[in-house]
């Protein structure tokens, strides 16, 4: 008896592969929830306590802002979007160093679902860290909110930007040493210098010009608004720009992945 194999043919969107991909890319993250959730909420308590502390900035103020409150959103958000990255990076290039690359390679999932399964991934893991952050937070400041369409559109928006920024920076990655890289010369510091812990109009006139070139400062001035009911840039601007610089690197992760750029060969 001869039995005819035929290979099934998947028309339309992969619901259940790109369903599986989401889980995995969630249960990675979770599973280890010490290192990826507990270490990022007691890295920005400690954030929080020396600038509360160590500074002064219990009696600062930030014009009639008091500076915990004006601090505690863009320390939300620099933990949302460093979480982002690190898990779609390290989700790739931890396949790729084992040699395991090609089990996200051969299932029938096409590059964009691919794409999106990842972002996803990086997406909750970001928002997962923000919410218990948040949580943590309020037991030593309220934190007021004043629009939650623009705390929910910016933490979007950063997350996706920083998940997609690890997916390119995970396929271009050959080794640890190569993501580190891209951490500590592009992520940490456009992070550091966007207005996290001080306000741009503290800053002389010419820095004051070069923050508002880095992404970064919409992003964290956008969400901070969100809360505080104040923004030093223009919310209409950095909204469009961010929607912009993410719609250009998932179309760059998009054409690494389909072109197969250092996970083919």
């Amino acid at each position: 008896m001869h039995v005819t194999l035929q290979t099934r043919k998947i028309s339309g969107l992969n619901r259940i592969g790109l369903q599986t991909l989401v889980e995995k890319e969630v249960s990675r993250f979770l599973s280890v929830y010490s290192q990826t959730i507990v270490a990022p909420v007691v890295t920005t308590l400690l954030f929080y306590t020396v600038f509360a502390l160590a500074f002064g900035g219990v009696a600062r103020s930030v014009g009639d802002i008091p500076y915990l409150s004006f601090l505690a959103p863009g320390l939300l958000m620099m933990a949302m979007v460093q979480n982002a990255f690190a898990n779609t990076s390290s989700s790739l290039v931890i396949a790729k160093v084992q040699g395991n690359i090609v089990d996200l390679l051969m299932p029938p999932l096409s590059p964009a679902e691919l794409l999106t399964g990842f972002v996803i991934g990086g997406v909750m893991r970001g928002l997962v860290v923000g919410v218990v952050t948040a949580l943590v937070i309020t037991v030593f400041v309220p934190l007021h909110i004043h629009n939650i369409g623009a705390i929910v559109l910016y933490a979007v928006l950063g997350t996706v930007m920083l998940s997609a920024l690890g997916i390119a920076g995970g396929i271009w990655s050959q080794k640890f040493d190569h993501i580190a890289a891209v951490t500590n010369f592009i992520v940490t510091p456009l992070t550091f210098l966007s207005g996290t812990f001080y306000a741009m109009s503290s800053l002389p006139p010419f820095w004051q010009f070069l923050g508002h070139y880095n992404p970064f400062f919409y992003m964290i001035d956008g969400f901070r608004y969100g809360f505080i009911g104040h923004a030093e840039g223009n919310l209409l601007i950095g909204s469009g720009g961010l929607i912009l610089l993410d719609g250009a690197l998932l179309a760059l992760c998009y054409a690494m992945i389909r072109s197969g750029y250092k996970i083919k060969s």
